[in-house]
């Protein structure tokens, strides 16, 4: 009943809004100055006007009245057939807007038929580690380690690099999304751009710097500005070897929820795009901003003919584990295979 009366004030409001609105604008007309101006003479074209609104307006309530009719004809089919929750409580509007008809406690999830998917009889595929005993022994806790924070507490004398050098690997990469904060057209002209042009002229400078770029959708953004003499340039870098192309997609895509059709769409395009540009294959797969990884990438990318790639945004816990176990270089097996995809390190 409550909801009844809702409906009802709130198709009253709506017509008694409509009708005033009418009068309104029949009041305007007749104390309109130009018309008192004229001597009370009425200019055609305007009449027509008028008369066409007021059809228009007559032509709105009409529909109104029958979406009130609409709603009221619902609430009452629901309320008889008794379309409501087993707990005999009627729909209700949410916050946002939305009818929401109570939940009755009762579960919402079929059991998997062994007939329908031949998956969920299947054994689990022998392997040295199950990331799901991984998941099952670690904490997922938020300890202190010191200077790396969610590592290990690292603690060295001052001369203990006095007689062997300490080795300093630096790997200069690029992390440019394609959208993020910014537009794909506005992050190129403000940094993007810039990046490449620069790489071009400090590799040139010294054939011991190395660079890896990975986001295609920008470099042939950059490729279709350049001149021809640059152009050149970045060819002899990558065939010598300083600049190097990983993975080789359209973007640097997610992992965690995207559709394998976009996976492969977009690594498609951007592997089309070396091939017909620049006549190369990617070897290596560079992962460092998806948030969550999937084993479907490895599959995908052992499909491309990559033999290797490089995750990043895994749990800090599981890093800490696969360290302390010597596993953070890996060959990762897909729970649904029987062959082993890319090698990968985190």
């Amino acid at each position: 009943m409550k909801l009844r009366k809702q409906v009802t004030v709130c198709g009253v409001a709506i017509f008694c809004v409509a009708v005033f609105s009418l009068y309104l604008m029949l009041d305007r007309v007749q104390h309109d100055p130009a018309r008192r101006q004229n001597g009370g003479n009425f200019p055609r074209n305007q009449i027509s006007v008028l008369q066409n609104r007021i059809e228009q307006l007559e032509q709105l309530l009409e529909e109104n009245h029958q979406i009130i009719s609409h709603i009221k004809d619902s609430v009452m089919e629901l309320t008889d057939t008794g379309a409501v929750s087993p707990s005999g409580h009627l729909p209700f509007r949410s916050a946002n807007g939305s009818w929401v008809l109570p939940f009755d406690g009762r579960p919402t999830f079929l059991a998997v038929k062994p007939q329908d998917c031949q998956f969920a009889v299947g054994t689990r595929t022998q392997t040295d580690v199950q990331m799901l005993d991984v998941y099952s022994l670690l904490k997922f806790d938020n300890p202190d380690g010191g200077v790396w924070k969610q590592g290990f507490d690292i603690t060295y004398e001052p001369d203990e690099w006095e007689t062997e050098p300490l080795q300093v690997f630096v790997v200069p990469h690029s992390h440019n999304d394609p959208g993020w904060v910014k537009t794909f057209d506005k992050y190129f002209t403000d940094q993007t751009q810039h990046i490449l042009n620069n790489m071009v002229v400090k590799l040139a400078e010294d054939p011991r710097r190395k660079f890896i770029w990975s986001e295609i959708s920008f470099f042939s953004k950059w490729w279709e500005t350049a001149d021809v003499y640059k152009q050149e340039a970045m060819r002899k870098l990558i065939l010598g070897g300083q600049l190097e192309i990983v993975t080789g997609g359209w973007v640097m895509t997610d992992e965690a929820n995207a559709h394998y059709f976009a996976m492969i769409d977009q690594l498609i395009e951007g592997h089309q795009w070396l091939e017909r540009n620049l006549g190369i294959i990617p070897q290596s797969g560079w992962a460092v901003d998806p948030f969550g990884h999937s084993a479907t990438m490895a599959y995908l990318l052992k499909k491309a003919n990559l033999t290797s790639m490089l995750i990043q945004r895994v749990h800090y816990s599981i890093k800490k584990h696969f360290a302390s176990t010597r596993s953070l270089e890996f060959m990762w097996r897909q729970a649904w295979g029987e062959w082993t995809s890319a090698s990968n390190d985190f």
